[in-house]
């Protein structure tokens, strides 16, 4: 097939299209104008001017469009054939294969030309029309990455911008009766060049494709503006009108957020604005998301826009929104779903919606492209603030070899500019009028030159009631020119925490700084949400971040013969080039099942926090940026004693202003001994349209006092019988027999009651499963020899003093080619009971990396897998990963503290334990310390979480895994962000710890 190579030529981006506008779908008439606005995402189906064609479409999948027969594209629409679901994407139906890529481009480095094999699916369908001397408008929503479209075999034009809306006239294709709708996709173009999004590669017709009947002259585009008055009494709404064919008159009618008529207008048939006045307004933010409904009527035409009166600034260098300082508390999302892939519905939508709003999130960046045009609608209505992304992202042209600064073969190719600009204008035009939408984003990763500044430039003149975000202007380079005065905001990508410190520190910056991604949330994973939250709480120019990103993106491959689901990424469908599981960095899993990173996340950024003053009062500070937390929030409190709860009860928050702060005495008795904490837990007041009513927000937990116990000694006996040989010492008492092998310094056999209480030897252990989060620093882990270390014993001496049975080891655990990994003296004081007192003393080769732990592994009996403890739970924990966790009492079994990610790591420790009991029917032990430690009870080793890519290939050992941690190294966020924070890494030069072990017997 024939046709113009529109595709490779960044001078033809778009033939016989519209020019954009905004999004709207008119009504028949006023009644069904407003009777749909405030229905589920307007309720433009119900409208008689339009017509979906969504649906079963016939469909040919070739390897290249010069495969597709001529007469294909002319042809009526045949009866049988295969089919594929409008929309969709071709690769989730068979065709092609998936494709996961982050930086790298799918096809050579060669703009604006692709492959010659460049995949085709032919889509056709009949539909019937009856225009009734209407003009008829085709609307693609969109489409990857470019088509062609023939109606009733005739070439209506070309488009591409994939998430974009493209909008053909038809009037003159169209036929009264049946007609016949044929569309060519190509899955790469040159606008595949500037679409090198960190996601999955899908290809076809994703969004919505209808049809608009609309009167010979008709209302074209609308622009409204919402100026407040100097002290926000008071608001305008200006509408600035534009016309298809003869210039209208025009009705305006604006009603209140209840409903009610507050006023109306008319404007004269020329006139290019109208305006309506507001008095004590109800302005539009995302904690009280208030909207007006505008009804237009012309041309026997009406249009409902839902309107949100606010106002965007900078002062001082805060963001400002109504005259208040605001912060995100975001999250990064894209399209994505495991079975429908990039074709998301809205009630796909929502389902996101709620569960971020569940997690306390107020701020979405719609990374790296516009959402479909309904999605910042229902941002609007439930309420998120938006950072508006323009389908832009250049990151491919890292790879370039020998082109200069990062970007730079991309931002200095003024081929680009025309492309770079319509991509902003699209975005910019489509989505105009949607109140939740602060600031415009210029694309992502694409570096920074004429073609971005003169974007911006367009962006700040065409809309000055918003902002202006482009993290890549951080790769301007001084000798091209440019300025970034035109950029509203400085932003950063995983900024270590030291940079935000001297950020702030330095002059004054005039422009707000936003965390555009931050804390990578993959995999077991973020571990420093906290840090980065304090420094938000601080500076009030720091006006908060998104979390990459909210969900793992993955392919649904079918299930195990187990029933367990199982989930592709990077390089499970033999493509080329491939970036592996990166793409599985997400707060929640495919199914929208919470990490229990967003667990974490949802409770770093909870709506209220709390400190305990000196009196015994409690500091309660809001995040709110508009309510007040008290009207809000019910609290209720608990108070424990080791544990234990002992006193409970409800009370009222403090009057807490928005950002106020206010002290209250809740009327809780301190104890008088024993390790005790006040718990406070805040409850919402009021059902919202996505949350009820009592749902959680947050928690704090204050320690009221502090009490460390030291385990008893083991009891003497004078009866303990201790031997020796030549590899092992064996003591024996009334009810046990434990053989410590003096090759490794650990024990090989610990009987009691009769029962074996290891199933293998113990093992003095450093090494876990790595995490996504420690990908970049398990080379150097691995180089160490971490994983491999073995011990080495030096001397031992084992003598009975006082009833008791001390053994102590001289040992060292190193691996072939390198030093020792650590040095330590084990000590062991075993006494009659059976109780088995460890002391370990040693220094680490601070020459090698910083250790992944330290500790004991014992592999128990396989029914001897449940575990009761005083610790951080219920979620698992880590000293930079706790917050959503809390010091309690809680109950757990091996498989149940298995976190399942999708590719297996490092999961379900217990941090800040006291003591930990782990039995099953025949016994088990219990082990505590003085000093708090970290277990984990698992099915799985971690040579197998190391081993295995997916969770559904794990296999589980034969043993209950449990380890005894002294130290475990933070989880950070490394993965792409920055390197753990010192205090994080376990990394002494010398360490005293201890430890007491109980058998534990049930006969």
């Amino acid at each position: 097939m024939q046709l113009p190579k529109y595709y490779e030529d960044f001078g033809t981006l778009h033939v016989g299209t519209e020019e954009p506008r905004a999004y709207f779908v008119p009504f028949e008439s006023a009644a069904a104008a407003l009777a749909s606005a405030g229905e589920f995402c307007g309720g433009w189906q119900n409208s008689a001017l339009f017509q979906s064609l969504n649906g079963t479409w016939r469909f040919d999948y070739y390897q290249s469009l010069d495969e597709v027969p001529e007469d294909v594209l002319a042809a009526e629409c045949p009866a049988a054939g295969a089919s594929i679901p409008v929309p969709s994407v071709w690769q989730n139906h068979g065709y092609d294969r998936h494709q996961y890529t982050n930086v790298q481009y799918p096809i050579p480095y060669d703009p604006p030309y692709v492959p010659a094999q460049n995949p085709c699916g032919v889509y056709r369908r009949s539909f019937t029309a009856q225009p009734d001397g209407r003009r008829v408008y085709l609307n693609f929503e969109g489409v990857d990455s470019c088509f062609y479209v023939w109606l009733n075999g005739r070439l209506v034009g070309y488009s591409q911008v994939s998430h974009s809306t493209s909008e053909f006239e038809v009037t003159d294709f169209l036929v009264a009766g049946e007609n016949y709708i044929t569309v060519a996709v190509l899955k790469w173009c040159d606008g595949t060049y500037l679409e090198d999004q960190d996601k999955l590669r899908m290809s076809g017709i994703f969004r919505d494709v209808y049809l608009l009947y609309r009167a010979p002259s008709h209302l074209r585009d609308y622009f409204v503006h919402t100026p407040l008055s100097a002290d926000y009494r008071s608001a305008d709404i200006e509408v600035e009108l534009s016309f298809s064919g003869e210039a209208l008159p025009v009705k305006a009618a604006l009603f209140s957020p209840d409903g009610q008529k507050l006023c109306c207008t008319e404007a004269a048939a020329g006139a290019e604005r109208l305006c309506l006045h507001v008095d004590a307004p109800e302005l539009w933010n995302a904690e009280a998301p208030r909207l007006y409904t505008l009804l237009l009527e012309a041309g026997g035409e009406a249009v409902a826009e839902r309107v949100g009166l606010r106002e965007v600034r900078v002062a001082d260098g805060v963001l400002l929104l109504n005259g208040m300082p605001v912060k995100f508390r975001g999250v990064n999302r894209h399209d994505s779903d495991p079975v429908t892939g990039a074709a998301i519905s809205p009630e796909q939508a929502v389902r996101d919606l709620r569960v971020m709003k569940e997690h306390n999130v107020n701020a979405i960046r719609t990374s790296h492209y516009p959402n479909a045009p309904w999605f910042p609608r229902l941002c609007a209505e439930y309420g998120f603030y938006l950072i508006n992304e323009s389908d832009i992202e250049s990151h491919g042209t890292t790879t370039v070899f020998n082109a200069g600064p990062p970007f730079s073969a991309g931002s200095r190719d003024r081929r680009y500019d025309a492309p770079v600009l319509d991509r902003v204008q699209r975005n910019v035009l489509q989505n105009k009028n949607v109140p939740a939408i602060l600031l415009w984003s210029l694309g992502n990763e694409s570096g920074y030159g004429k073609g971005f500044e003169e974007a911006a430039r367009w962006a700040r003149t065409y809309d000055p009631s918003r902002l202006v975000h482009y993290e890549s202007s951080i790769y301007q380079e001084p000798d091209e020119g440019t300025t970034t005065e035109v950029l509203d905001v400085y932003s950063r990508m995983y900024p270590p925490v030291h940079e935000i410190h001297e950020y702030f520190a330095a002059e004054k910056s005039p422009k707000p700084y936003i965390l555009c991604e931050y804390i990578h949330a993959m995999g077991n994973g973020p571990g420093d949400a906290q840090d980065y939250q304090e420094l938000i709480d601080r500076y009030p120019g720091l006006t908060g971040g998104f979390v990459w990103e909210f969900c793992d993106h993955a392919v649904y491959t079918g299930t195990t013969p187990e029933g367990k689901k199982k989930y592709g990424y990077g390089g499970d469908f033999g493509e080329y080039p491939h970036d592996g599981n990166f793409c599985m960095d997400g707060l929640v899993y495919p199914d929208r099942t919470p990490h229990t990173g967003f667990a974490e996340y949802k409770n770093v950024i909870r709506p209220v926090y709390a400190a305990l003053e000196a009196d015994g009062s409690v500091r309660f500070t809001s995040r709110y940026d508009f309510l007040h937390a008290n009207e809000e929030l019910a609290a209720c409190y608990e108070v424990t004693c080791d544990g234990d709860v002992v006193e409970q009860g409800s009370f009222e928050l403090p009057v807490l202003p928005p950002h106020g702060s206010a002290a209250a005495r809740i009327g809780y008795m301190r104890p008088a001994a024993g390790e005790c904490y006040l718990n406070i837990t805040y409850y919402r007041k009021k059902e919202s349209p996505l949350t009820p009513a009592g749902m959680p927000v947050g928690r704090d937990q204050l320690l009221l006092r502090a009490e460390a116990k030291v385990p008893a000694r083991p009891a003497a006996d004078a009866s303990l019988h201790l031997t020796e040989t030549a590899t092992a010492v064996v003591v024996a008492g009334a009810r046990f027999r434990y053989v410590l092998d003096k090759r490794t310094g650990m024990f090989s056999e610990l009987c009691a009651g009769n029962r074996a209480l290891i199933r293998r030897p113990v093992e003095l252990n450093i090494w876990r499963a790595p995490t996504d989060n420690d990908r970049n620093v398990r080379a150097q882990w691995e180089a160490a020899g971490y994983d491999r270390v073995q011990p080495r014993v030096y001397r031992t001496e084992a003598v009975l003093e006082d009833g008791r049975a001390v053994v102590a080891c001289e040992l060292s655990l190193a691996a072939v080619v390198v030093q020792r990994a650590l040095t330590a003296t084990v000590r062991y004081e075993i006494g009659g009971d059976g109780a088995v007192a460890v002391e370990l003393s040693g220094t680490r080769d601070t020459a090698l990396p910083y250790l992944p732990r330290l500790g004991l592994r014992l592999f128990l009996p396989k029914q001897m897998d449940r575990a009761s403890y005083f610790g951080y739970g219920p979620y698992e924990s880590y000293i930079d990963k706790r917050r959503a966790s809390y010091k309690g009492k809680f109950e757990t079994t091996a498989r149940g503290n298995h976190e399942d990610y999708i590719k297996p790591q490092e999961n379900g420790s217990h941090y800040g334990c006291n003591y930990v009991r782990v039995e099953g029917p025949d016994g088990g032990w219990l082990a505590e310390a003085g000093q708090p430690f970290s277990f984990n009870i698992s099915p799985y080793t971690q040579e197998e979480l190391s081993a295995k890519a997916h969770n559904y290939e794990l296999e589980e050992c034969p043993d209950t895994v449990l380890c005894l941690d002294w130290a475990v190294s933070g989880i950070g966020s490394n993965s792409c962000g920055p390197q753990l924070l010192e205090q994080y890494r376990f990394q002494p030069a010398e360490f005293h710890y201890t430890l007491t072990l109980r058998p534990v017997t049930n006969l």
